[in-house]
């Protein structure tokens, strides 16, 4: 019986592995790869296997979740296992419920973290990570209307706290939830639901392409973010809560937010 290790991939392309992640697939029997539930924007299969002198087997959502993960689990009766995961493993909960089965299988398993886009919108935004609250997906509109997202930001909210919330994609049919039309489902979701939110003035922080060497970051009111072109994905979207000065002129200078956030910062 061998093990699976679970591989942090980083956030844009193989080149963001570390000489530890490198050493695990490189000693492994099987490499298996999975790019769905996050996107690499520029990554290559190419320069990893060549990097690393080893074929690269993808799976899909299927294999994964709708197979249990059989391919996996049946390699790592025979030798050991490399999962390469974007970002870092543990952060997708599919990638927990592999975990789970191996280990009621008896299979062995560990975990070599990778760079998160939690920690990557904290530093690119410059708010304090220990003011986040609970963290929630925007599903495109047309799925599921946005309501389970906007009643967690109002929570967050009345406790002061930030919400960072991931925009849905769908990597197979290459579909990506823009900033744009996220702000626009919560806005109907203000809409039905009459909390006060989610106003044009609400300010808000848009990402796109968290660990690339060309981010794109931009803080200011709903009604402008709705016109900004953030370029390509993936995308998320932050609503602060009540900012320390230090987080207002983080955003102020790394995000082109309003000066008028020096004033209403703490």
């Amino acid at each position: 019986m061998g093990e699976i290790t679970f591989v942090g991939l980083g956030l844009n392309d193989e080149m963001g592995m570390s000489l530890h992640r490198m050493e695990e697939v490189m000693k492994a029997n099987y490499i298996f790869m999975e790019l769905y539930t996050s996107l690499l924007p520029d990554f290559s299969l190419d320069n990893l296997e060549r990097m690393s002198g080893k074929e690269v087997t993808i799976l899909s959502r299927k294999n994964i979740e709708e197979e249990n993960a059989e391919k996996i689990m049946a390699a790592a009766k025979k030798g050991n296992v490399a999962l390469l995961v974007p970002g870092d493993p543990m952060i997708a909960t599919t990638h927990i419920t592999v975990r789970l089965e191996a280990e009621k299988r008896g299979i062995k398993t560990r975990i070599v973290h990778g760079a998160s886009v939690l920690s990557a919108i904290i530093g690119l935004s410059g708010l304090h990570n220990y003011k986040f609250g609970k963290s929630v997906t925007i599903p495109f509109p047309e799925d599921t209307p946005a309501e389970t997202p906007y009643r967690t930001i109002a929570q967050n909210s009345r406790l002061g706290l930030h919400t960072l919330c991931l925009l849905d994609i769908k990597v197979e049919e290459k579909r990506f939830l823009t900033i744009p039309h996220a702000l626009e489902a919560l806005v109907n979701s203000e809409t039905r639901m009459k909390q006060g939110i989610i106003k044009t003035d609400t300010l808000a922080v848009g990402i796109a392409r968290a660990g690339s060497k060309k981010p794109t970051v931009k803080a200011d009111s709903i009604k402008q973010l709705l016109t900004c072109d953030f370029g390509g994905p993936p995308y998320t979207l932050v609503f602060p809560g009540r900012l320390h000065f230090m987080e207002a002129e983080s955003l102020i200078r790394f995000a082109g937010a309003p000066e008028r956030l020096r004033e209403e910062s703490e």
